[in-house]
């Protein structure tokens, strides 16, 4: 891999997001539409509901976000004959997998922001961990959906089919990740499965900075799982790139 090869193509991928208003809308407004949405199912509901879940769900909805974005657009990239072209250059398959990640991390970054902002000064989100950690949990789950939709993208023929792969990507994972039931309280073969899962030490990171005034100590070895994920999605992405879509 070539770094300035790397950064032009991050770069150029940012120029071709700021000119698709829809995508940016996408990533960044609907995150905070549905965090918003979820506070006003709460707001009359007794006890702290949106407190304890607010937080996992600011995790959740970035990732599924990023996941759906970061498909489509690369596979976009392969059914026009962009990527075919592209490919005959110096650029190589590790450089735009590295180059994609780049240049939506970036749009991950702000994603975070705009969304932990309006989570917890808008729609009063209360938390006992520092805000920062949130922020950085958030984009760590925002990369990795990001890295997952770039390998999904490799296996799909068309748009629709990208989007199809949301189910056997995305909701086995929200259904294992602790969510809905603690995890140690599912069937042993599922707990088992949702260990495996990184969505699952996303729900764990995003909990314990709910609950937890200090939580680095609890949350880097979560995180360092998620990171994990996210370079074993990118390897194996790099190498199940096609050229283009036959």
């Amino acid at each position: 891999m070539n770094a300035r090869i790397t950064l032009t193509t991050a770069a150029r991928i940012l120029r071709q997001l700021r000119g698709d208003h829809r995508t940016v809308a996408l990533m960044l407004v609907v995150p905070v539409v549905l965090l918003g949405l979820l506070a006003w199912i709460y707001v009359d509901s007794p006890g702290d509901t949106f407190n304890r879940i607010g937080p996992s769900l600011l995790g959740v909805f970035p990732f599924v976000v990023m996941f759906v974005v970061t498909s489509i657009a690369t596979l976009r990239e392969r059914t026009s004959g962009t990527l075919e072209r592209l490919l005959t250059t110096p650029l190589g398959k590790g450089d735009l997998m590295l180059g994609y990640a780049l240049a939506f991390g970036a749009m991950a970054v702000l994603q975070a922001l705009v969304a932990t902002t309006f989570a917890v000064w808008v729609f009063g989100l209360d938390i006992v961990g520092p805000v920062w950690a949130l922020v950085v949990v958030a984009l760590v789950d925002a990369l990795l959906g990001t890295a997952l939709g770039l390998l999904a993208s490799g296996f799909a023929r068309s748009e629709f089919q990208a989007v199809q792969f949301m189910p056997a990507f995305v909701l086995p994972q929200f259904l294992l990740c602790g969510l809905l039931l603690p995890r140690d309280a599912m069937p042993r073969p599922l707990e088992l499965v949702s260990d495996v899962l990184p969505l699952s030490y996303a729900v764990d990171a995003m909990q314990e900075v709910t609950t937890n005034a200090d939580p680095l100590g609890e949350i880097l070895p979560d995180l360092a799982v998620i990171v994990g994920w996210i370079a074993l999605a990118l390897t194996l992405g790099s190498l199940t790139l096609r050229r283009r879509t036959p």
